[in-house]
């Protein structure tokens, strides 16, 4: 199985694209979108929700993972890392940080192979996608014709810890930050507004129009508005810090 996590949108050419090349070179293999909207432009903020989404996948999935803005670059490499035996293939810029740092076991390796033609500016298309194709269908993913220098976790990085600010708005308006819900269950998060929020447990604890934080299903803690949207509610966006008092 193939998962996909970028910031490239539905919308446009650029999501069909990858598609169309991973049904090309692994017609076999099926294709999950995971997400399509991840924070733009910010392999940091996207690093956190990558680490909480990976731990609910399957060993031996593919991860492709792209937000790239230094796209064509020389300051970040192309990258495959193993963790927890979930593989993940994007560039190396911090977007596969959270997750090697909080994983038992960790490995990453530079990608050295390059296809024929390689565009400056869509590496997801003619360079990651190709990649996760023949990790998706080769019996030894290893495989020697791809990859440089292995560096093991204990290498590469430590978890990172929280990020407290928000990092992404979803469909209903529900703010969720990069901060682990297993440390905090109570307390009240400030915004720089000044609003305080407090806990619950789910919508259904507070009052219609009420505003609360809660530990989401991805375990990290979002800030909601019971049947409202928080990121009007509060004016909150991608970068908004928060903070627990």
């Amino acid at each position: 199985m193939i998962g996909l996590f970028t910031d490239f949108g539905v919308l446009g050419p650029y999501l069909g694209q990858v598609r169309i090349v991973l049904q090309q070179q692994a017609p076999n293999i099926p294709v999950v979108n995971l997400m399509a909207d991840a924070p733009r432009f910010s392999p940091h903020a996207s690093a956190h929700l990558l680490a909480a989404l990976g731990q609910h996948l399957p060993a031996g999935i593919v991860v492709f993972a792209v937000v790239d803005p230094g796209v064509g670059s020389s300051d970040r490499e192309p990258v495959i890392v193993c963790a927890d035996d979930r593989w993940y293939v994007g560039p190396g810029n911090g977007l596969f940080d959270v997750v090697m740092g909080r994983s038992v076991t960790a490995a990453l390796w530079r990608i050295t192979w390059r296809p024929p033609s390689l565009s400056a500016t869509f590496h997801g298309r003619d360079l990651f996608a190709p990649v996760a194709a023949r990790l998706a269908k080769a019996e030894n993913p290893l495989d020697k014709e791809l990859l440089g220098q292995r560096w093991d976790k204990a290498v590469v990085t430590e978890d990172p810890g929280n990020l407290e600010e928000i990092i992404y708005i979803d469909h209903y308006g529900n703010a969720m930050t990069g901060i682990c819900g297993t440390k905090f269950r109570q307390g009240q998060l400030q915004l720089p507004s000044g609003d305080l929020v407090s806990a619950a447990q789910t919508f259904s604890d507070v009052d219609l129009g009420e505003a609360f934080w809660y530990v989401n299903s991805l375990g990290l803690i979002e800030i909601a508005v019971n049947q409202g949207c928080a990121a009007e509610f509060f004016k909150l966006d991608v970068g908004v810090p928060v903070k627990f008092i």
